[in-house]
């Protein structure tokens, strides 16, 4: 199967921000169950669009990302060390519920079982 450059390009980077954001950054607010679940580049390979997983209370979640977002300037500069690119991409991070949406709707569907067990 053939990957594209940006394919490519969003992999490395999804792979070493979540090594930078679980091993690198110190702030205190940034803490639990975070992952990287998918990264989005632009054609140009000038915009990045990241989407975390944060596993915790909303309060707990919207602390984290905030952290990560203030911490961009750090990232950024942790990549073009890890990736040789020609310019490093803006990053956009985004909060991907996707994950706490599956586990939802398989514990909706546990439950409809479970019921219809019952009679």
């Amino acid at each position: 199967m053939e990957f594209s450059r940006t394919d490519r390009v969003s992999g490395e980077i999804k792979k070493a921000v979540s090594e930078i954001i679980n091993n690198d950054l110190k702030d205190p607010r940034i803490q639990g169950l975070i992952s990287v679940t998918k990264v989005e580049v632009s054609k140009d390979l000038r915009h990045a669009k990241i989407f975390l997983s944060i596993y915790g209370e909303e309060s707990v979640k919207q602390n984290a990302l905030e952290g990560i977002k203030n911490a961009e300037g750090f990232i950024r500069r942790e990549l073009a060390n890890r990736i040789r690119l020609k310019f490093i991409p803006q990053l956009n991070f985004k909060l991907d519920d996707s994950i706490e949406y599956g586990i939802h709707i398989s514990k909706l569907l546990k439950d409809i079982n479970s019921s219809g067990n019952e009679d």
